[in-house]
């Protein structure tokens, strides 16, 4: 099974870094005002990044 692949969009991330606070794995660190995937390799695939964050500025592709 391969890891996924987390993509924040810079334009629409507002830096709320709710993203950051919900990773159980920390996938995210906060980069000024934008969040960025840092170890994307320890993504578990639970989600809660893509379905918490209020812009649709995460994606987390499984396939």
């Amino acid at each position: 099974m391969s890891s996924p692949r987390v993509e924040v969009i810079d334009r629409l991330c507002k830096g709320c870094s709710i993203c950051v606070e919900f990773c159980p794995t920390r996938v995210f660190e906060m980069d000024g005002f934008i969040a960025k995937v840092v170890k994307e390799d320890a993504c578990i695939k639970c989600m809660q990044c893509e379905l918490r964050c209020p812009d649709f500025a995460v994606k987390v592709h499984t396939e």
